[in-house]
């Protein structure tokens, strides 16, 4: 007769004992936990190929577990020599700045319409060139140091099998550093279990 009120005392007991133990054994766990992060980089363009590798150093920096999957153009960041450049033409939002000269004549904003940079031969070399020099100029590291920081701090590079396929290319023309040639299937569960995933 007395063991049902025993017994509903000692579950009492214990609930109340996990709602006092459980919060912060669940903080524990999270702070022991190492975020990853998830990238998808689709873009091989010059202005598209420093978002993939400086979000990637700098959470492998913070010491974040990282992996960069590269697909159909952003495919071409992991090649021996990476062949970006910019493109003004259909880019509005595109500050077009001079790296040279006086101050007031850098800090002057170029309006270039499409017309000019659809009609001008080698405006995407010019365009091209003028960014590197102004990012260089300012102290930014090229797209093939920030790679380089990313491989040095172990952030996995992943690239699509199909694209490598579909625009024929040989793994020989690939960073040695690349070893794994996948699909989607692969690498979308390491995004499903990422903490941060991001498409570039």
């Amino acid at each position: 007769m007395n063991a049902q009120p025993a017994s509903q005392d000692m579950d009492q007991w214990l609930n109340n004992k996990l709602d006092e133990l459980l919060p912060s054994k669940l903080e524990e766990i999270d702070a022991a936990k190492t975020p990853s992060m998830a990238i998808i980089a689709t873009k091989g363009t010059l202005d598209w190929a420093y978002p993939p590798f400086i979000l990637a150093s700098t959470a492998s920096a913070l010491g974040w577990d990282t992996s960069i999957f590269f697909t159909f153009y952003g495919l071409l960041l992991l090649k021996k020599e990476i062949p970006s450049e910019v493109s003004p033409l259909g880019n509005p939002a595109m500050p077009m700045k001079m790296p040279f000269g006086p101050k007031w004549f850098q800090d002057f904003n170029w309006p270039m319409p499409n017309l000019l940079m659809a009609a001008v031969p080698g405006f995407e070399k010019v365009a091209t060139g003028l960014m590197k020099k102004t990012f260089k100029s300012k102290g930014v590291a090229s797209v093939e140091e920030l790679r380089e920081l990313c491989l040095e701090a172990d952030v996995k590079m992943v690239a699509c099998q199909m694209t490598v396929d579909v625009f024929g290319f040989d793994q020989s023309e690939f960073i040695p550093e690349v070893t794994d040639y996948v699909g989607a299937t692969y690498f979308l569960p390491v995004a499903q279990k990422s903490d941060v995933c991001l498409f570039i």
